[in-house]
C-alpha cells in the first residue's frame, strides 16, 4: 500500500505541483536543471518564462509533463492585444498550459468590462492557436490577490468564469504576497466545481501545500519542489 502524509500519496502531491523557474536572473542552465526536476519527480508541469518555452517543450517532449508559461507578468498591464498574441505564440512555441496575470488596475477602478474582455483575448487566442497545430490549451487566471479584497476576488472568479478560462489562480508570487488559505477558499466557494483553482506565492513546504490541497486547490506553483518531496518521504507513512 502507498505510503500517504495527510491523506496525501506522492503522487498526488507531486501532481498538484506545476514547478516554477520564472525569476528573470535565471540563466538557461537553470531552465534546463528545471526541466530536470519536473520530470524526475513527474509534476503537474513545468512553469517558465515566455522566452523558455521552446526549449521547455524540446526538453519535456514526449514525457507526461506539459509545458506552463506566464503571460502578461507579473503585473497585468500590457495590452489586451499584447497578451494575445503572447500567449498564442506561447503556443504555438509548445505551451499548453497558459498562466495570464488579470488587468488588476482595471478591476481596481471597476472597469469590469475591460477586465473580462481581457481574459477573452488571452482564452480565444490560445485556443485558435492550438486548434492550429492540433494542440489544446487550458487557461489560468492569476489574480495577484494581496492587492485585492474579498469582493473584487469573487468579482474576479466570476469574470475568469465568463470569459472561459479553466483555473482561477491567487498570485505571481511575486507582489507583497502570496496564496493565503482564507482566499483559496474564498475562490473554492465562488466557483465551485466548474473551474479549478490554484495556489500559488510562498509555497515552500509540504504543510502548506497540503493546507491549499485540503481546501480544494488541484495545482500550486512553486520553486521548492524537491524539498517538500523530500519532506514528504520523510514524514509518509
Amino acid at each position: 500500500m502507498s505510503k500517504t502524509y495527510r491523506g496525501y500519496t506522492r503522487e498526488q502531491i507531486a501532481k498538484t505541483i506545476d514547478h516554477s523557474v520564472l525569476k528573470p536572473d535565471f540563466k538557461t542552465s537553470d531552465v534546463e536543471a528545471g526541466a530536470a526536476i519536473a520530470l524526475k519527480y513527474d509534476v503537474a508541469s513545468y512553469c517558465i518564462r515566455p522566452m523558455d518555452v521552446p526549449l521547455a517543450a524540446k526538453l519535456l517532449a514526449g514525457s507526461n509533463v506539459p509545458v506552463c508559461t506566464v503571460i502578461g507578468f507579473p503585473h497585468g498591464t500590457t495590452t489586451s492585444a499584447t497578451k494575445a498574441f503572447e500567449a498564442a505564440e506561447a503556443v504555438r512555441n509548445g505551451a499548453t498550459e497558459i498562466d495570464m496575470v488579470i488587468n488588476v488596475s482595471a478591476l481596481l477602478s471597476g472597469d469590469y468590462a475591460l477586465v473580462e474582455s481581457d481574459i477573452r483575448a488571452v482564452v480565444e487566442a490560445s485556443h485558435a492557436a492550438a486548434r492550429e497545430i492540433g494542440a489544446s490549451a487550458s487557461i489560468k487566471v492569476i489574480f495577484e490577490t494581496s492587492l485585492l479584497n474579498d469582493e473584487l476576488i469573487v468579482k474576479a472568479c466570476e469574470f475568469t468564469e465568463a470569459a472561459g478560462a479553466d483555473y482561477v489562480k491567487t498570485s505571481t508570487g511575486f507582489s507583497s504576497e502570496g496564496a493565503t488559505v482564507h482566499n483559496v477558499r474564498l475562490m473554492k466557494a465562488t466557483v465551485g466545481d466548474r473551474l479549478k483553482v490554484k495556489s500559488s506565492g510562498g509555497v515552500r513546504t509540504l504543510d502548506q501545500l497540503c493546507d491549499f490541497m485540503d481546501c480544494g486547490v488541484t495545482r500550486s506553483g512553486s520553486s521548492n519542489t524537491e524539498a517538500i518531496l523530500a519532506e514528504f518521504d520523510a514524514k509518509a507513512e
